[in-house]
């Protein structure tokens, strides 16, 4: 049996399968289906999140989630819970401001590598600094996708994107690294095809005090078409294939290349600091 609800903008008839039926009171049936890309790892993300929320042991009404701007942001709208759709590059801040009020919330911040560690940069590296009690998922799909393919702070040294024609010259983010220098409490890197451990550790990240990151490798279909990669299909097989899980990983040598050659996914950091408030 499955949920089906008929979406009144378009008269398409969406159906939920039963294994959905634990976190269908979380999603927005009503505005499937979704506008992301076939491929795109972020329903996948939706998913697990949504099901970390309801088995974190929190309450829903404390959970509230902060999005910005771009493919990522739209995750907030599919929840049925309290959800902030704020400007580009400030879902940190937004989100700091409502634990600072409200310090019994839990508050996630779900953004992409552009949102979060470009226009939003400085604000990263601040709160991880602070120490400041909130969850930030970083969803890296290398690329900016949903404005036209310009290159991120995340695209590998001699990806081609639409900024970059002739192959990317610049260092990317390592951000495990970036995040653990910062100060943050809690730091990992999944990929949306790592199910059972982003789970887990979405999970984690919610018994976390402090400031908790997790970077989730997601395919886009704009990057691996930009770079004669195929579909965001052969992406996942590359992550898939190329992956390995080592949690006590030197972080200053888990960057992705290019090649993509070597994958380091883990739980890398947990560790007690003082949280600037709460």
């Amino acid at each position: 049996m499955s949920t089906e609800v008929e979406v009144a903008t378009t008269g398409i008839k969406v159906e939920l399968p039963k294994a959905y039926d634990d976190i269908k009171d979380l999603i927005r049936i009503d505005r499937l289906p979704h506008i992301w890309c076939p491929g795109c790892g972020l329903g996948i993300l939706l998913k697990l999140l949504a099901r970390a929320i309801k088995n974190s042991g929190i309450p829903i009404e404390k959970h509230v989630i902060v999005t910005g701007i771009g493919c990522t942001g739209r995750i907030g709208g599919y929840l049925r819970l309290d959800a902030y759709h704020v400007t580009h590059g400030r879902a940190i801040p937004f989100a700091v401001g409502l634990k600072m009020a409200n310090p019994e919330l839990e508050v996630t911040v779900v953004g992409g590598d552009g949102d979060i560690l470009a226009i939003g940069g400085n604000h990263f590296i601040h709160a991880a600094r602070r120490n400041d009690d909130i969850n930030v998922i970083i969803v890296n799909n290398f690329i900016y996708g949903m404005t036209g393919g310009q290159y991120s702070p995340t695209t590998p040294k001699g990806a081609k994107t639409t900024t970059s024609p002739y192959g990317h010259f610049e260092n990317p983010f390592n951000v495990p690294l970036l995040a653990y220098a910062a100060g943050a409490s809690y730091v990992a890197r999944w990929s949306v095809l790592h199910q059972n451990e982003l789970y887990q550790s979405l999970l984690e990240m919610f018994r976390v005090k402090g400031f908790a990151v997790i970077e989730v490798l997601s395919p886009c279909i704009i990057y691996t078409d930009r770079n004669a990669m195929g579909d965001a299909v052969d992406l996942m097989k590359v992550i898939k294939e190329r992956s390995t899980i080592d949690h006590n990983a030197n972080l200053a040598d888990i960057d992705i290349d290019f090649s993509m050659k070597k994958i380091v996914l883990g739980n890398f950091v947990k560790r007690e600091r003082p949280v600037s408030y709460g």
